[in-house]
């Protein structure tokens, strides 16, 4: 398409977020709490507390409170103002135009500006920074991104630009239907140039960080605790009610369970398979509600046991795991057995039909055990053993367990587990220091591509190196198609027949919550919770 020129002439209208930003929405007449004060429990550190590094669930969530990007995520998951108030968009779909709102300031005072996102965005693709989410500034579509990340052009071609205070423009480098939603992720949030360049990798210390969200970082003990507490800067402050957000790691389930039950904590995971009693003892307190992300086991494709590179071996061990004893006998949590990588709670996604989802488990155990003697391997065979990799979690370890089982008694093989902690975990396995290795991913944007962007060959998160070039141009004709459905469902049925994960379940949200605790977004698939929006009431 040709490039517009005049921007003046070309934009369009097309999206206004005229309603207040979702913010603590306290009916009238409520007693609120006198401590307003929220805890919950972490199972371990955060990656990161910057936004152009962090990579994990949890940190992401920290990050939220301290800085805010261009848009945020309501109770229903819909979009919200957050920095912009609204943006429009070209004639040929290539240009975004962000206004910003004027009273958006930094905790020191100063003015958020259209070029602190220029410098964030320039500053997440910049190859000396590595950020592990740069790929997902290519997922993007932002002009010249692809080609900074490779080393090919330099961070200030980026297609960003402010051409005052409170505009942001966004050039794309081809149409993207969903580029609005993925504005609400960590990376694309701004930066304080001002203050990473005083204090380098440490300007996320609580003596130095300076963020734009409604909490402010006051303490952070490493592997222990994190305190933030309200930021008076925040354009929204007045309509913040929570005063101050404690999270504690805490690495196992069942401690976490009973520093719930003695009230130290506001909010906890429930341990595997301890729902449906709690829920019955509890039933205001256990939560259990469909939520935007998968759970699955990572070949090594690059440097794993060979027997990996036989798409036999690899069908054989996903068919003879039986994800429905896991999810209601070991989880037992309101999981959904997973037979295709995309959750079926995606927006706009229907679940494709794969050939052995329809099987009973007892005909896929026969076949596993049919692929697996075909393939030399196994029983009767050469002897299979392989190590596979879990971040430390009670619940990680049962899954780990029984699959390993079920292997072992079905099929022979010999699997050693091994557990690491939450840091050292993402670089073992980002680095393919790993045979076999648990994988989970929770959607930044609700849209299939947020999951099956992962199996593309050059995505940053594609842990098993996985390479094939009929998936990535599907995914590549996918992001400017105006019927991308059929073509996930073939990537989905590609993915099914080579199997370079499994796919075990899709998750629930399943939480411990006070129930003098409210506004915790439990409609919202993705589980974006922003504490702004939460508030306790009086018991």
């Amino acid at each position: 398409m040709r490039q517009t020129t005049k921007l003046a002439l070309a934009l369009s209208l097309t999206t206004a977020l005229t309603t207040a930003a979702f913010a603590a929405e306290v009916p009238a007449g409520t007693n609120l709490a006198e401590d307003q004060t929220y805890t919950y429990r972490l199972l371990d550190e955060s990656s990161s507390l910057d936004p152009q590094l962090v990579e994990d669930t949890d940190g992401s969530g920290i990050v939220r409170d301290l800085f805010e990007g261009l848009y945020n995520q309501d109770g229903q998951g819909n979009r919200a103002p957050g920095v912009a108030l609204s943006h429009e968009v070209s004639d040929d779909n290539m240009t975004y135009t962000f206004t910003l709102r004027k009273d958006a300031k930094w905790s020191d005072g100063t003015p958020v500006t259209a070029g602190d996102f220029v410098y964030a965005w320039k500053r997440a693709v910049t190859p000396e920074l590595a950020s592990p989410y740069a790929w997902y500034m290519e997922l993007m579509s932002i002009k010249n991104g692809a080609e900074i990340i490779a080393g090919d052009k330099t961070p200030d071609e980026l297609g960003v630009s402010a051409p005052d205070d409170h505009t942001f423009v966004v050039q794309l480098s081809q149409p993207l239907p969903y580029f609005a939603d993925m504005v609400a992720h960590a990376t694309t949030f701004p930066a304080p140039k001002w203050v990473i360049d005083a204090h380098g990798n440490e300007w996320t210390l609580p003596e130095n960080i300076v963020g734009n969200g409604a909490y402010v970082l006051t303490e952070h003990v490493l592997k222990e605790r994190s305190v933030r507490e309200r930021n008076p800067m925040y354009w929204d402050n007045d309509n913040t009610v929570l005063e101050k957000v404690v999270a504690l790691v805490i690495g196992d389930d069942a401690q976490g369970l009973t520093r719930y039950r003695a009230n130290e904590l506001d909010k906890t995971d429930i341990p595997a398979g301890q729902y449906p009693a709690l829920k019955e003892e509890l039933p205001d307190e256990a939560i259990a509600v469909p939520r935007l992300c998968n759970y699955y086991f990572s070949y090594n494709l690059d440097s794993g046991p060979e027997a990996f590179q036989d798409v036999r071996v690899r069908k054989a061990l996903a068919l003879a795991l039986d994800r429905e004893v896991i999810v209601n006998q070991v989880l037992q949590g309101g999981q959904f057995p997973a037979y295709n990588f995309t959750p079926a709670a995606t927006a706009g996604f229907d679940v494709p039909e794969i050939d052995y989802a329809a099987m009973t488990q007892q005909e896929r155990d026969a076949k596993a055990m049919e692929l697996m003697a075909e393939a030399g391997y196994g029983k009767g065979g050469e002897p299979l053993a392989f190590t596979y990799l879990y971040n430390t979690s009670e619940a990680h370890q049962q899954v780990a367990i029984v699959a390993t089982q079920m292997w072992k008694q079905k099929l022979g093989v010999d699997v050693t587990l091994e557990n690491q902690e939450w840091k050292v975990f993402l670089e073992n396995r980002g680095n393919q220091n790993f045979e076999m290795a648990r994988g989970a991913w929770c959607g930044d944007y609700n849209e299939a591509s947020t999951f099956l962007d992962l199996l593309v060959s050059s995505s940053g998160y594609n842990d098993a190196k996985y390479n094939n070039a009929r998936v990535d141009e599907l995914m590549a004709k996918a992001k400017s198609s105006k019927e991308a459905g059929p073509l996930y469902t073939e990537v989905e049925q590609i993915l099914a027949e080579e199997m370079p994960v499994i796919p075990v379940y899709h998750y629930s949200a399943n939480m411990m919550l006070k129930s003098n605790v409210k506004g915790w977004p439990v409609e919202n698939v993705q589980q974006k919770y922003y504490s702004k929006d939460m508030y306790k009431v009086a018991e």
